[in-house]
């Protein structure tokens, strides 16, 4: 493959381009659903080419192809270096991209057990005794479980001199009880919702989460739901599992620190970010006990490699720190914008069709030292919320509403009964700096997001959010449904 790819760096070099580089991306996914006692679902796909980028006196530009020769991969190059210099005609600045070093390397995701060796069958008689069990009530009228595994293969050359090799390796399940009575509906899951959960490594990852162990509760709480009273409206004191605050952190700090969004490069399409780049290193955008970092080097975390698609080797920074914004999410691009001489590695591409984009990357919030018993103790009216149904969120990343599956009443230090269709809003630094409390690391969980879209043309990428459950003062909460 990297045979191949230098036919790219060479015409990149001989036409004079400011940088090229090549990624040959292998890609290969399989998904299986079971619904209602049926297969849903049974896919298992492999694609093979490879996206070229040339700067040319500083405009860029980017072809693709999945003609495996040599000549194919001249003929891309060279329609990128044409789509650069007329590019030339349009733009607006010059683009420098911060240095690098070169780097030679292959990196691996660690995993035990190779989720594609497992056979289809054993996956299969998985999932069919999980929906078996979810649907022994009636009143569940909609049962699904589903497998996700995914393989990355990439090799990465650059004119500078990088000449990088991955593999990227994902595992993933969920499972879903839908029951419905009277006109009326709820829904369970686990280990979250929109399709479950998922981590860097193989099968181990889906044996790990004992899918069978929780799917009596599942069951039993999506139908306990139908009778449950409805959560209260007020402002009042609310604590959110980890599962739930994984979406928190996605929606309201890491789209919100995409430095190309809060530099208006979104703004058509998503929308912006109100945590603009004169705030950096001043701005309160949480309490104190508020520490949000972003890691490439987190294990198991769904973005986690040895490079970004920049060829920038995998960092660990603050976006929160204390509560102050500390950083962003950037690309070799854009980051001299802020100062920075060296980029912390935030781009990647959606397979080998896309041009490399800002994404966000592991982004966590750090444990504290109580425990979900004294958050809860520590309420004399509240709300405990668990995993997401819904969401809602502006386009400067500020004025925000969650939907949840299922809440409980806290009275006087107790938890006490179900809630259905718990909401909260709220304020994007308001609602971080009432945070007073979180659960120490005995709690805390990465929660994987395997569906995040951004861009256009749109691409999908996936990233972790760590989190334990977090205690926050005085929030407005309601009823969704």
């Amino acid at each position: 493959m990297f045979k191949l790819a230098t036919k790219a760096i060479e015409i990149a070099d001989k036409h004079g381009a400011d940088f090229g580089d090549i990624r040959v991306v292998e890609d290969r996914g399989q998904y299986l659903a079971v619904k209602n006692g049926e297969t849903a679902g049974l896919t298992d796909e492999t694609t093979l080419g490879y996206g070229v980028r040339v700067l040319y006196k500083g405009a860029w530009g980017f072809a693709s192809g999945s003609e495996m020769t040599g000549r194919a991969v001249a003929a891309t190059a060279l329609k990128a270096i044409a789509i650069a210099k007329a590019s030339r005609l349009l733009m607006r600045g010059r683009v420098r991209l911060a240095p690098e070093p070169a780097y030679q390397d292959f990196w691996q995701t660690p995993f035990l057990k190779d989720p594609f060796a497992v056979p289809v069958q054993a996956k299969l008689d998985l999932m069919f005794r999980l929906d078996a069990v979810l649907r022994r009530d009636r009143r569940i009228r909609v049962s699904a479980v589903s497998l996700r595994f995914n393989r990355e293969h990439q090799w990465h050359l650059t004119t500078e001199g990088s000449r990088i090799e991955q593999v990227l390796l994902s595992s993933g399940a969920g499972m879903t009880a839908t029951a419905v009575q009277d006109g009326e509906s709820q829904l369970r899951s686990y280990p979250c919702s929109h399709g479950g959960q998922m981590h860097g490594g193989g099968w181990e990852v889906v044996e790990a989460m004992d899918l069978p162990a929780h799917a009596d509760r599942v069951r039993d709480e999506a139908v306990a739901l139908l009778k449950a009273p409805r959560c209260p409206s007020g402002v009042k004191d609310l604590i959110i599992s980890g599962n739930q605050l994984a979406l928190q952190i996605h929606e309201s700090v890491g789209h919100a620190s995409e430095l190309d969004r809060v530099l208006g490069y979104e703004e058509s399409y998503a929308g912006s970010s109100f945590a603009t780049t004169e705030k950096l290193g001043k701005f309160r955008y949480g309490s104190p006990i508020v520490n949000l970092v972003a890691d490439a080097t987190l294990p198991g975390g769904l973005a986690t490699a040895g490079y970004d698609d920049d060829a920038v080797k995998a960092q660990r920074w603050h976006i929160v720190k204390d509560g102050v914004l500390a950083g962003y999410m950037t690309n070799r691009e854009f980051c001299g914008r802020i100062g920075r001489d060296r980029s912390w590695g935030s781009c990647r591409a959606d397979g080998y069709a896309n041009i490399p984009i800002t994404r966000i990357c592991n982004l966590s919030l750090m444990p504290g030292s109580s425990s979900t018993e004294e958050l809860v103790s520590g309420i004399k009216d509240g709300v405990l919320m668990e995993n997401n149904v819904s969401w809602s969120i502006d386009q400067k990343r500020l004025n925000f509403q969650f939907g949840c599956e299922a809440g409980w009443e806290i009275k006087n230090g107790r938890k006490g009964r179900l809630l259905k269709n718990p909401t909260y809003q709220g304020i994007t630094p308001e609602f971080w700096g009432s945070c007073d409390a979180i659960a120490g690391p005995q709690e805390w969980r990465p929660w994987g997001v395997a569906n995040c879209g951004k861009g256009q043309p749109g691409q999908v990428a996936m990233m972790t959010h760590g989190s334990s459950p977090a205690r926050f003062r005085k929030v407005r909460i309601g009823v969704h449904g």
